[in-house]
């Protein structure tokens, strides 16, 4: 069996830069998005968290074979309501001069008379992501490797709070920030307020990856 190394294609004294970035690159070839499988996608997965847990060589096991529903995973809660989520675009909101920590930013989104893809509410499903939920809607929302691998998908969650299964790419003084991952969010409060398309944000630029899953699947709209 393939060592956690091999998954990712790297040489087993790799820094941990270079197994974040193999990780990354690796996580993007593997999505069924990508042309990948779910399974090839989960070994990928289950390798960087070896390497990074520290997990002993001859003791990984590559659970690529379990059973898995990538859109899924860690999604569905039946003790969860639905979830109502005003949404803001940061590109748009840059325009106008806003900025996160404008304590009456959604009034004045709400007041400008913005485009429904700009500024808005969606309904979140028990069974949804914050992102699933505005594609289910129509709306394009940017992502790239749906794995909890880059920040193209990146949020900030400016009223609310949310759980992020999976999260590989944002430290901790990000979240702490409340920047979190739509790709696999999950509202856990009743409302919310987030900004999307938070890939233009320039501490995000080192973590984000080419966004061709998104490209394609929007080339015509």
């Amino acid at each position: 069996m393939d060592s956690p190394f091999d998954v990712l294609r790297i040489d087993s004294d790799a820094d941990e830069r270079e197994v974040d970035r193999a990780y990354r690159q690796r996580v993007m070839e593997a999505h069924p998005d990508q042309g990948g499988s779910a399974r090839e996608f989960r070994s990928v997965r289950a390798a960087y968290e070896a390497i990074k847990s520290g997990t002993d060589v001859e003791e990984w096991a590559d659970d690529g074979d379990e059973e898995w529903d990538l859109e899924r995973e860690s999604v569905d809660d039946p003790n969860r309501g639905e979830s109502r989520v005003e949404y803001l675009d940061y590109e748009v909101m840059a325009d106008h001069g806003w900025t996160l920590d404008d304590e009456d930013l959604f009034e004045k989104a709400s007041a400008a008379g913005l485009d429904a893809s700009d500024y808005g509410r969606i309904l979140v499903q028990p069974n949804e992501s914050i992102l699933q939920a505005a594609e289910n809607r129509g709306f394009a929302w940017p992502y790239a490797c749906r794995g909890g691998a880059c920040a193209n998908c990146a949020i900030a969650v400016v009223e609310g709070e949310m759980t992020t299964p999976v999260n590989h790419v944002l430290p901790p003084e990000m979240t702490d920030r409340g920047i979190r991952l739509s790709c696999n969010g999950v509202p856990t409060t009743e409302t919310m307020k987030v900004v999307f398309n938070l890939k233009h944000l320039p501490s995000l630029d080192e973590l984000r990856l080419p966004p061709r899953p998104f490209e394609r699947a929007h080339l015509n709209d």
